[in-house]
């Protein structure tokens, strides 16, 4: 095992884990970056993004994380590829241990695992994998044009996806297992007025199906009643939209986590139940999940984490 020591562990990356590591760097704390299973985090996998601000023309997923992660390096963070699979809290310096043999020890650690998209739990769903299902219409969407899709769920997400795909394919199915949307109100009205979106409510998916790639879905209407109805859906993509895991696991042993499993930070700052961590990102954001809101909170965990080594003299 390789042994290093760091003034401030940042466990993850995408935007909230690069940009802890600017401002943790240009405040010369020297941050260690352990970049995760998915170095860049969600964006990695995104197409377009139009609504970060200082893009007017817009960038793709990669190229903005690519940027981010290079202004870190240009101020001198140590961003390492890696999974942090064990820590321990209990005492300072904290521990943690990565999957590639380095045991770190750190007088700070921000947490920056993020959340991924939730799945049905259906083997067909890893078998069409990158072949017809999705867990996101952003990134995917393009490819569906003028064909048959479907979106998974019935809150905001979903509706917005569902509205997305609308755009681009001809037919949208909403596959809903309640008799009713979750969704806003206004976001109700925008999918039930929308021509090429059909809602298919009290509906579940049973399994997915086709050669090479995906061809369509088994459904059940009304299971468990009198009216119980199988049938298969054809289609060209299935799209998932019922929400995110935080990435928390390893940490739940030490650090307070919600009902959801997402980290509880105190007020509006970034400090978690144990002092010197520090939580920032979809991790510990449940409502917005946005790459803009993420960038924000791993900026406030770098000056909270910079405050607390000036406090305790490290």
């Amino acid at each position: 095992m390789a042994e290093i020591k760091t003034r401030c562990l940042i466990i993850g990356s995408g935007p909230a884990g690069y940009t802890a590591a600017i401002y943790a760097s240009r405040a010369n704390i020297s941050p260690l970056v352990i970049e995760g299973m998915q170095p860049g985090g969600q964006l990695t996998i995104t197409t377009e993004v139009e609504n970060f601000p200082g893009q007017p023309n817009g960038i793709t997923g990669p190229q903005l994380m690519e940027d981010i992660r290079t202004q870190a390096l240009k101020f001198g963070a140590d961003i390492r590829t890696g999974l942090v699979t064990e820590v321990d809290f209990s005492t300072r310096p904290f521990k943690a241990k990565t999957n590639n043999g380095l045991e770190i020890e750190a007088n700070t650690v921000i947490i920056s695992t993020g959340a991924s998209a939730r799945y049905l739990g259906l083997p067909d769903e890893q078998k069409y994998s990158g072949l017809g299902v999705s867990a996101c219409a952003t990134c995917d969407g393009f490819f569906y044009r003028k064909k048959r899709v479907a979106v998974v769920g019935g809150g905001d997400t979903a509706c917005e996806e569902a509205l997305y795909l609308s755009n681009l394919a001809s037919d949208v199915f909403l596959i809903v297992r309640k008799p009713h949307l979750r969704a806003s109100k206004v976001m109700q009205e925008r999918v039930l007025n929308k021509s090429n979106i059909k809602v298919l409510f009290n509906t579940n998916t049973t399994g997915l199906y086709g050669e090479e790639y995906l061809e369509g879905a088994h459904l059940v209407e009304n299971v468990g009643t009198s009216n119980e109805q199988h049938y298969d859906l054809a289609l060209d993509g299935f799209f998932l939209a019922i929400g995110h895991n935080p990435n928390t696991e390893v940490f739940r042993q030490y650090i307070d986590c919600d009902a959801a499993g997402y980290i509880k930070v105190k007020g509006s700052g970034t400090q978690t139940n144990v002092p010197g961590v520090f939580a920032a990102g979809d991790v510990a954001d449940p409502t917005y999940r946005q790459a803009i809101c993420a960038a924000g909170m791993g900026c406030k965990a770098a000056l909270d984490a910079e405050r607390f080594l000036n406090e305790e003299g490290l």
